[in-house]
């Protein structure tokens, strides 16, 4: 009985040890200055590298959009619909979620979106008269302006 249980100890510590490893990777044996000598260029790329860690770490970036929606003529049109969408991390072992914002656009024919993470975002408007519009951005600025104008519609005879 006392073997059986001190077998379902040694899994147990080992089963732990083994998840530990997976969950930080960072993990790893030191490395000695003989080994890798630093050279001059190498030094400035790490220090690149902490600036963008430190960066990172405190926050993923985010910025502020207006969108301003204008027909051919530039003339403002308000109450379009507005969608806004982007990914989300999912955390550990989960994937990526798709957030989505509604919006109105107001008399001016814009939009003030609150702060979202940087990176892709599908902007899509939809007006009574126009043609719909939707592509992806790239966003990697504090602070964007973006101009969609609409197409009027398609003739049909």
């Amino acid at each position: 009985m006392k073997r059986l249980s001190h077998w379902r100890l040694i899994v147990r510590g080992c089963a732990a040890i083994l998840a530990a490893s997976l969950l930080c990777p960072a993990i790893r044996p030191a490395q000695t200055e003989t080994q890798n000598p630093p050279s001059a260029s190498s030094g400035q790329d790490q220090s690149d590298t902490k600036e963008k860690k430190e960066t990172k770490s405190s926050g993923s970036a985010t910025t502020r959009l207006k969108i301003r929606v204008t027909g051919n003529t530039d003339k403002p049109i308000s109450n379009a619909s507005v969608y806004v969408r982007f990914y989300t991390p999912g955390g550990f072992l989960r994937h990526d979620k798709l957030v989505e914002m509604n919006f109105k656009t107001n008399l001016d024919g814009s939009v003030k979106v609150p702060e979202l993470p940087q990176g892709k975002i599908l902007i899509q408007v939809i007006a009574n008269g126009w043609h719909t519009y939707g592509k992806w951005y790239d966003v990697e600025t504090e602070e964007q302006s973006i101009t969609v104008k609409l197409e009027p519609p398609p003739h049909w005879y």
